[in-house]
């Protein structure tokens, strides 16, 4: 089975986009992208651990939707923190939000998300298997963009682990990795970055503008190819658009759906309109009167609640 879908579910720049601006009463951006997408990434795991409480809401507000899977960015504390031995306490916390998806049967994978400069050197070898072999437990899959990964042996060693490897496309630069349709375990994972290639290392830019990219219908048809073959030697595929500017991501994604499938998808209104051009040989859309998806409002944040001052506007809550 293949499910596409984006990195994130709330971005300020989604507003209007993505979803109604304003909401309506009640209006949860989780639940609602559930009925388009068949997952979602969790990108806020990537820069602090959820609680518990928060990942087991997670859970609940997807009820309705039993194919829908998470999948989950581990804390940067393990792929681009290095300087210093992460600790039992780091991993404790890593799991805790990671751990109601997988009682729930919601988690399709733990991302391991690595730097350009995560380069193939012993010393990040041996990195790299401390990590994975602390998350075993669960089905990891592994994103490295250093051409120095790609040889047999590292395929060999993420097969006999029973780890997958991550295909991606990112903007092209010497000793970047390159587009693929690599199978290391039963789980198949595509991510696709956009192609900016002027913003993605310049210094200063905002995260956002460098996934400010737009796939045409032309990329994207080898990375359906490459996605249809993955689907074939695995038992879950999944595709991720973290292209997430203005919503760049969310269309692409629905492109890709339709393509997949031969038909047209259905989608939401107000992406529609933003995307008219780029959508219309792919999507329906649904009827002006029906009403996006709302939830009972939640609890106010207990005085004290960690929150990180360093996480990117948007990105899943």
């Amino acid at each position: 089975m293949i499910r596409v879908g984006p990195a994130g579910w709330v971005y300020r720049d989604w507003a209007g986009i993505a979803y109604p601006d304003p909401p309506p009463r009640g209006f949860d951006p989780l639940a609602y992208l559930a009925d388009y997408f068949q997952t979602i990434e969790v990108n806020s795991s990537f820069y602090g651990p959820p609680s518990a409480a928060t990942a087991a809401a997670w859970v609940r507000r997807v009820e309705a939707v039993p194919e829908f899977r998470f999948t989950a960015k581990l804390w940067r504390r393990f792929t681009h923190e290095r300087e210093a031995a992460f600790t039992r306490k780091e991993v404790r916390e890593a799991c805790r939000g990671i751990e109601p998806l997988h009682a729930a049967d919601r988690l399709g994978a733990l991302l391991l998300q690595f730097p350009w400069s995560f380069r193939r050197t012993d010393s990040n070898r041996q990195w790299l298997d401390d990590v994975t072999s602390t998350f075993s437990r669960f089905p990891l899959v592994i994103e490295v963009r250093h051409e120095s990964w790609n040889v047999p042996d590292f395929y060999a060693e993420l097969v006999e682990r029973g780890i997958g490897f991550v295909n991606i496309d990112q903007p092209l630069f010497k000793q970047s990795i390159g587009p693929g349709a690599a199978v290391t375990s039963q789980v198949g994972y595509v991510r696709v970055h956009g192609r900016n290639h002027a913003d993605w290392f310049r210094k200063g830019v905002p995260v956002e503008a460098r996934y400010n990219y737009l796939y045409s219908t032309e990329e994207l048809k080898p990375w359906v190819a490459r996605t249809r073959r993955i689907d074939k030697a695995t038992r879950k595929t999944y595709l991720i658009t973290n292209n997430h500017y203005r919503g760049k991501g969310l269309a692409n994604a629905l492109m890709v759906r339709s393509m997949l499938d031969r038909r047209k998808v259905d989608a939401p209104p107000d992406l529609v309109a933003a995307y008219a051009d780029q959508l219309a040989p792919y999507v329906t859309r649904r009827s002006a009167g029906e009403s996006p998806r709302t939830v009972p409002e939640p609890p106010a944040a207990r005085p004290g609640s960690r929150r990180s001052s360093r996480r990117p506007s948007g990105h899943s809550r």
